[in-house]
């Protein structure tokens, strides 16, 4: 997932930035709106988690251009602001935003709220289903299927699975895994990774996911 971060507060952008990176994603981080902008005009990206405070060009002022522009009009966009009242989520969402937050907030929720919104806008895609290399991840209804075999999984393989599947094709570190699976004030099984990547190797096959030896593990398409 490739995650355009419009954020001028130094340290929050610096944090969401490293956070993002930790969940096993692709972060870039824009200082103000006119650099978000260029930043969208220019670069592919999956999703934007947007700032309304902003000098000079505000968030608003952006997501008012971003839908104006034929490649960027369908981008996804969560705001992420301090700004609580009602009438301005109203007034925001009706302007094109997808999601809307509001500072403080939960990381684990914004990463629940980007994966929502990258599954929802993923073409060719039902609704809630991943797939790669002849597996199907139904989020909805927790199930795996191969060939027609329906296998359920547990809430830690479906949280393994989920990531590897949103970063198929790419290395996904044992850090990463464990961030996924941990909250922050959890303390981390030193064997959980491994355990649960044996258990949907023989789900879904000894091959499917693939060990790198050092570095972590990946599915192919």
């Amino acid at each position: 997932m490739r995650v355009l971060i419009v954020e001028d507060d130094p340290m929050l952008g610096s944090a969401l930035n490293r956070g993002i990176v930790q969940a096993g994603y692709s972060p870039t981080l824009a200082a103000s709106g006119e650099t978000g902008l260029d930043m969208a005009k220019g670069k592919e990206f999956d999703v934007v988690v947007l700032d309304l405070n902003l000098p000079k060009m505000t968030g608003a002022e952006l997501l008012k251009t971003l839908r104006s522009l034929p490649q960027t009009q369908n981008l996804p966009v969560i705001v992420l602001t301090a700004m609580d009242a009602t009438a301005h989520k109203v007034k925001t969402l009706d302007a094109g935003a997808d999601d809307y937050m509001t500072k403080p907030f939960d990381f684990d929720e914004l990463l629940a709220r980007l994966r929502s919104i990258t599954r929802r806008t993923q073409p060719g895609t039902p609704a809630g289903v991943l797939s790669c290399g002849g597996i199907e991840l139904d989020l909805d209804a927790k199930v795996a299927r191969k060939d027609g075999v329906v296998s359920v999984l547990t809430a830690k393989e479906l949280k393994v699975l989920t990531l590897l599947l949103e970063r198929k094709d790419k290395i996904v570190s044992k850090t990463q895994i464990e961030t996924q699976l941990y909250g922050s004030d959890e303390e981390i099984e030193s064997n959980t990774v491994e355990v649960t990547i044996y258990s949907l190797r023989k789900k879904l096959g000894k091959d499917f996911v693939q060990t790198v030896r050092g570095v972590g593990y990946l599915v192919k398409q």
